[in-house]
């Protein structure tokens, strides 16, 4: 917190979002202040452009600006100034190879790394370390210094096996002392070891560093030397390199600073299950089952704050002061966009330029200052702003009740004339009486379990809500008896007045239970338009689907039929005039319920279309009459039972009946059997109404159709004869028949 503002910091502390914010600083890449400046629009569009892409977390940083600034005085930077610089160099090229599609994706494209890093990133490994086998001669030396240590090793182990020196050896260990190795001996060693003294135990003992392995020593000092030479002529050399590129340099420290913001929020944000409020361009404030992070198993809170004051009263630790914490808290966390816990698709948070939380008692000892003078002091600053959000706990705090009403009553109606919005916290309903009438007022109560005699931190809009003062006294065991005799003393009157504060509470809480009955069916009813209404789209697009069919299936008939009219060969046409009535689309058949068939005996009545006759023989499916002295087979669905027979029950039957013609018959993609039937109808028609001539096309094709109607013909009791039909009425695709 060390970054934030002295007033941030303390209204993070008064909402108890230190440890919240502690927690989100841990995703930080470098350590810098959590409040994002600027345009909050833009930066919300960002990280919701980045929450929807998956990205590895940057390596730690740290801030660019001494590296600038000694690049400016020409100066040379340390081999970990340099990798800082190359590690974000990288993540940015990370960044750019993704090829991220969308706002994230433009905004690498603006990020073009000059050339001159790839040559430097060659020399650093992932931990930041510089390869020296990159450079022949650091190489050579690195072995060198490898070679001398082993021999210096060596020699050491050797001393530790002569037998002169074993009794003064208090272990058989190389100790490093000051980076020199040692060997760790009794007093008296200088009879038997040459060597300075470069340390002493609590015990008395020495850390003795031999003469034997000094030309060593020496000649690795020197190799180190050259080594550190070859260092910083590439460290000069990087540095040369680097400082034209110090206005790039910046721009990435900026850049990536933004971009730090942005991650550690999402990654906060994704591994919490927390969501990021985008502040709206108004001052209501909707939360939606928001859980302030700082209770360990929080009940999710509702509300609903479009005035200007919310009064907020009821029993005594029922999670009032909460309340307005949780409230200001999910303000100052969307005005920074810092992730919370809440339902985003159903909360909204407008835009404050400045919150306060007027919170602790602010009496002081040091200062001469009682707890209601303090409080004067408090709002006297709060007059100095406009436009800010104000939390206002136990606003009465210090003085008598009903003077403090009063007072605060004008005092914050003064503070709402200056565009402030007021949440209070409050025991006494003399100040909430004196503002419940205004419109602009809103009144939400703690509710309390008088079974379990226990707060249940929740909360009812629109109610004052009683203070369960004995009842509190009571839960945290004072005596019963003192508790009767306060109620006592309380009156009667007031006692009366708490009745009908907690009956209005329950008629509003029986009130909130039924509208949510109401909103429970009316989202029922609204699921089941929805389904009604996908079902009338889905059922449109199907009857689309099949009139689009059928249009193109008769669209391709009355193509063939064209090209079949185009011909002179009166065989080919039917052949053409057949293969389009095949692509027609074949109708379903319609199914409709078959009337009682109606049994017929000999010598019967009976009616068969506008003629009477008597029934000679009966079958299975026809009959033969005699009308008129001429005898017809018809079928029995045609006749209809003449005279004075019991009647049937009356079955309704509607059907498409096709229009016929009165002197052609066509058969044309009929199978045989169909074909005789409409033949067999067709002549009985012919001859009631008659016709003594008529036409049956029955086209050529592979002459199956042909000769079944030639024996059907020949069989017919009323045909005197038939031939083929002239050229220009069908040829041999047609039948003139005789009656």
């Amino acid at each position: 917190m060390s970054h934030l503002s002295t007033n941030l910091t303390e209204l993070f502390a008064k909402l108890d979002l230190l440890a919240h914010l502690q927690a989100l600083e841990h995703f930080f890449s470098r350590s810098q202040s959590i409040a994002l400046q600027g345009d909050q629009e833009r930066h919300f569009r960002y990280i919701d452009a980045l929450d929807a892409l998956e990205f590895k977390a940057p390596p730690k940083s740290v801030s660019f600006e001494g590296s600038i600034n000694h690049l400016k005085k020409q100066g040379v930077l340390r081999f970990e100034d340099i990798f800082e610089i190359i590690k974000i160099v990288r993540y940015f090229r990370h960044l750019r190879n993704h090829e991220f599609s969308g706002l994230i994706g433009e905004w690498m494209e603006t990020i073009r790394i000059p050339e001159q890093f790839s040559e430097m990133d060659e020399f650093f490994d992932e931990g930041g370390n510089f390869i020296e086998s990159r450079d022949e001669e650091l190489h050579r030396i690195g072995h060198r210094i490898k070679a001398i240590k082993t021999e210096i090793n060596e020699s050491m182990k050797r001393l530790l096996h002569t037998q002169k020196l074993h009794p003064y050896l208090v272990d058989t260990q190389i100790h490093y002392i000051n980076d020199e190795e040692c060997l760790l001996v009794r007093g008296g060693f200088n009879h038997v070891l040459k060597g300075s003294i470069v340390g002493r135990t609590g015990a008395g003992f020495f850390y003795v560093a031999p003469d034997s392995v000094l030309r060593s020593k020496e000649q690795l000092r020197y190799v180190n030397q050259e080594r550190d030479t070859l260092l910083y002529a590439y460290a000069k050399k990087f540095s040369a390199k680097l400082s034209p590129l110090v206005p790039f340099i910046g721009f990435i420290d900026r850049e990536f600073e933004r971009y730090d913001h942005y991650q550690a929020r999402v990654l906060f944000a994704r591994a919490h299950n927390y969501a990021i409020l985008k502040p709206q361009n108004n001052s209501a404030v909707i939360l939606e089952e928001f859980s302030h992070p700082a209770i360990a198993k929080p009940k999710p809170i509702s509300v609903e704050f479009r005035g200007n004051l919310l009064m907020i009263t009821g029993v005594n630790a029922g999670g009032k002061t909460m309340l307005l914490k949780s409230i200001i808290s999910a303000c100052a966390m969307a005005k920074y966009l810092i992730p919370m816990k809440i339902n985003p698709h159903k909360s909204r948070i407008g835009s404050f330029k400045r919150l306060e939380a007027v919170i602790d008692d602010p009496q002081s000892v040091s200062n001469d200052i009682s707890t209601f003078a303090g409080r004067m002091v408090q709002f006297s600053h709060l007059f100095e702003h406009k436009s800010a959000l104000v939390g206002v706990d136990e606003i009465e705090l210090g003085t008598d009740s009903d003077e403090a009403a009063a007072l605060f009553a004008i005092v914050l109606d003064e503070l709402i004339k200056r565009g402030q919005k007021i949440i209070v916290t409050t025991h006494h309903k003399r100040l909430a009486a004196l503002m419940a009438d205004r419109d602009d007022v809103e009144l939400m109560a703690a509710l309390y379990d008088e079974e379990r005699r226990l707060p249940t931190y929740e909360f009812l809009q629109g109610v004052i809500g009683k203070s369960y003062a004995f009842e509190t006294a009571a839960r945290y065991g004072i005596n019963p008896a003192i508790i009767t005799r306060a109620k006592s003393l309380y009156g009667e009157n007031h006692e009366k007045l708490s009745v009908l504060i907690e009956r209005g509470s329950e008629l509003e809480r029986e009130l909130k239970r039924k509208n949510r009955e109401v909103d429970e069916r009316l989202e029922t009813l609204k699921s089941q338009e929805a389904a009604l209404k996908e079902a009338r789209e889905y059922l449109r697009v199907e009857l689309d689907a099949e009139k689009s069919k059928l249009r193109a299936g008769y669209d391709e008939a009355i193509r063939e039929a064209k090209e079949a009219a185009r011909g002179h060969d009166m065989a080919a046409i039917h052949r053409q005039l057949n293969k389009a009535q095949a692509k027609l689309p074949k109708p379903e058949p319609i199914k409709i319920a078959e009337p009682e068939p109606i049994r017929y005996e000999v010598g019967q009545s009976v009616k068969y279309r506008t003629q009477r006759g008597t029934v000679v023989s009966v079958g299975a499916k026809d009959a033969m009459i005699e009308v008129e002295g001429m005898r017809l087979r018809v079928k029995l669905t045609d006749l209809k039972p003449s005279g004075n027979l019991p009647k049937k029950p009356k079955v309704t039957v509607t059907s498409q009946i096709e229009q016929k013609s009165g002197l052609k018959l066509d058969l044309h993609g009929l199978r045989g059997e169909e074909a005789c039937e409409r033949m067999d109808k067709f002549l009985s028609d012919a001859l009631l109404q008659g016709f003594d001539e008529v036409i049956i096309y029955h086209g050529i094709g592979t002459g199956k159709l042909s000769y079944a109607v030639k024996e059907f013909l020949k069989a017919h009791p009323s045909v005197k004869s038939f031939t083929d039909a002239p050229q220009h009425l069908g040829g041999f695709g047609a039948k003139i028949v005789r009656l």
